[in-house]
């Protein structure tokens, strides 16, 4: 019999603690197929972040070290530079990269450090019990906000590609999501081609990925996906915002 799917090898056989419904587990999915396909699995480390994906070290196949809440790129930073023959991938949330983090990143990309970042933008803090997040949309209700964020009150989310893409040393910039099979596929293309960004000693890359997360949102996996989509992809546009290529 011909096998026509198996899992990455990128992943460990440990079963995760992702809430059903959470993207996370798509997410990891595809960045374990790219660090395969570009034979770069035995020589990644990764950097894991505090929030839902704080366990991230039990789930990829490779060497993987823990940071403290958004200090993921300065300890990517360490890494590389120490290692330069390495690749070195953060994988992070909205409340570790654009909250605490948020200076972490902007300088990361200012320096145009040679590693690459996994953005999961879900607009909620997940693991603490869903709280209001900078990427959090107006109007949306969270634990912290329970009438709704207001403009007035905590300002417009934050648009983090937007902003990176401003940003000489930021060489590839994308957002992606992952709420159907064609958004999927894009997303990874945008993973292989950030993933290649570094290899290539062209820069730092990003790809901020809008994922869903059902239970602080109050909905069931379905709906979260639906309100994804009739939500935050319209204030969060997908797309490339920056190509080094293109430059």
């Amino acid at each position: 019999m011909s096998v026509v799917y198996q899992k990455s090898r990128g992943l460990t056989d440990v079963s995760t603690h992702y809430c059903p419904g959470c993207t996370h587990g798509i997410i990891h999915k595809l960045v374990a197929e790219c660090l395969v396909e570009l034979d770069i699995l035995e020589k990644s480390i990764g950097v894991a972040p505090v929030g839902c994906a704080v366990l991230a070290y039990d789930y990829f196949n490779c060497d993987m070290q823990e940071a403290a809440h958004g200090r993921a790129p300065a300890v990517g930073t360490g890494i590389k530079r120490v290692q330069p023959d390495k690749f070195v991938f953060t994988y992070q949330g909205d409340g570790d990269l654009a909250s605490i983090g948020s200076n972490e990143i902007v300088q990361v990309a200012h320096r145009g450090e040679k590693i690459s970042t996994i953005f999961v933008n879900n607009a909620i803090y997940g693991m603490t019990g869903g709280q209001m997040a900078p990427t959090t949309l107006i109007g949306q209700k969270t634990t912290t906000c329970q009438d709704g964020r207001k403009e007035e009150l905590a300002g417009k989310p934050i648009k983090i590609s937007e902003m990176l893409a401003t940003i000489d040393g930021a060489k590839y910039i994308a957002r992606v999501s992952v709420d159907s099979p064609a958004h999927i596929r894009q997303a990874k293309k945008a993973i292989m081609r950030a993933f290649q960004t570094q290899l290539e000693g062209k820069g730092f890359s990003l790809v901020e990925v809008i994922s869903s997360c059902p239970t602080n949102w109050g909905k069931s996996p379905v709906e979260a996906l639906n309100w994804l989509r009739d939500n935050m992809i319209p204030y969060y546009p997908l797309g490339v915002y920056k190509d080094w290529e293109a430059e």
